[in-house]
């Protein structure tokens, strides 16, 4: 009887199973890193308390994790929205950048006027540039059988190439009173206000946390998100039920890339206020395993976001403290995407060796 219960309450429930699967991983990841940090001479306990002491310990480092999260979380959600589709977009950072190109663009070529259309316009600027980075390799796939992994990773360096033209020297958008890279200013009336003094967090923390539910009530309360399930789990029996794959792709993945281009958007507006080459920096690529720790659920990924927020805000704290290299933080977002990886299949032995065995003492 326990272990059938074991097995209705823990292992049958997928919400739990995945959360469980979501936690180990951490725990796993942290754990390898430990020994890592013990074969290199440095002390694991302070090291890991000077992490979440640079996260938590101050009003600023506060403040840096949730302004890390919300690219992160706008990106996983991309991902997710893909995934759901059985589409692998690894395409967000360079929908994040065209994003970041549109809103810095409208947001220094328009004069100050009321900031709630001024935002709202480079905000969609954003969203719509994504959108096309993303609609490319979606109409691809739909029409040609191009593989989407394929052209989103070509399409990524093409949007580097153009956001390093357009600040280059003789670019369109460079700021010629400025011998850096970079656009001119956005207008002030572009930039998102901050809502903490002493620190750069500003508003967009709560418009990823309001799209996060916008994207859930999508993929599990509306007829559309059951479509785009329903082609990812099994394309056949979705077209034969009269639900155009083709159609449902190309939709999807410019939704995807809309998202990326949403937080290209917000980091500009309210973080750089300017536009240069590398704004990002590997927020699209984080995403991937922000989306995956969520287990592509959009209430997940905001736990997650919010992990990855506070790894990437304490390592700095952690490098300067004991000259640990924040890239460290690269090595624990690897673990945990590989073990996430790993728990797919372990996770399938470990429900049927259990089932075997419950189905064995209760007839």
């Amino acid at each position: 009887m326990k272990k059938k219960f074991l097995y209705s309450t823990f292992i049958d429930n997928d919400s739990v199973f995945a959360f469980v699967k979501a936690i180990l991983a951490v725990f796993f990841a942290f754990f390898v890193v430990y020994f890592i940090l013990l074969a290199t001479g440095y002390k694991p306990l302070p090291v890991f308390a000077a992490l979440f002491k640079g996260a938590f310990g101050s009003r600023r480092g506060f403040g840096e994790t949730l302004l890390s999260t919300t690219p992160l979380l706008l990106g996983g959600l991309g991902f997710a929205v893909a995934y759901r589709c059985g589409l692998f977009n690894i395409g967000l950072e360079g929908q994040i950048t065209m994003g970041g190109i549109a809103a810095a663009f409208f947001g220094f070529i328009i004069p100050e006027i009321n900031p709630v259309i001024h935002v709202s316009i480079c905000i969609i600027a954003g969203i719509v540039a994504g959108g096309i980075w993303g609609f490319i390799p979606g109409y691809l796939k739909a029409k040609f059988g191009v593989h989407e992994v394929i052209s989103v990773i070509m399409l990524n360096h093409i949007a580097f190439k153009i956001a390093a033209y357009l600040v280059s020297m003789q670019g369109p958008m460079k700021d010629k009173l400025d011998d850096m890279p970079a656009s001119p200013f956005i207008s002030g009336s572009a930039k998102i206000i901050r809502i903490m003094d002493r620190t750069r967090l500003h508003w967009g923390i709560f418009l990823a946390v309001g799209v996060a539910v916008l994207i859930w009530l999508l993929l599990f309360r509306m007829r559309l998100g059951y479509k785009i399930r329903a082609v990812g789990r099994n394309p056949f029996a979705a077209e034969a039920s009269g639900i155009s794959i083709k159609k449902h792709i190309v939709l999807t993945l410019a939704i995807s890339g809309a998202l990326g281009g949403l937080a290209g958007a917000v980091e500009i507006l309210g973080v750089h206020y300017r536009l240069f080459a590398a704004f990002s920096p590997g927020y699209g690529f984080d995403a991937i395993a922000v989306a995956l720790l969520g287990m592509v659920n959009p209430l997940g990924i905001i736990a997650s976001a919010f992990l990855f927020g506070i790894l990437r805000s304490g390592s700095v704290f952690m490098q300067a403290m004991y000259g640990v290299n924040k890239d460290m933080v690269s090595v624990i977002t690897a673990i945990i995407v590989l073990f996430m990886g790993m728990s797919v299949p372990i996770g399938i032995m470990l429900k049927n060796r259990i089932k075997r065995n419950s189905n064995g003492t209760v007839d």
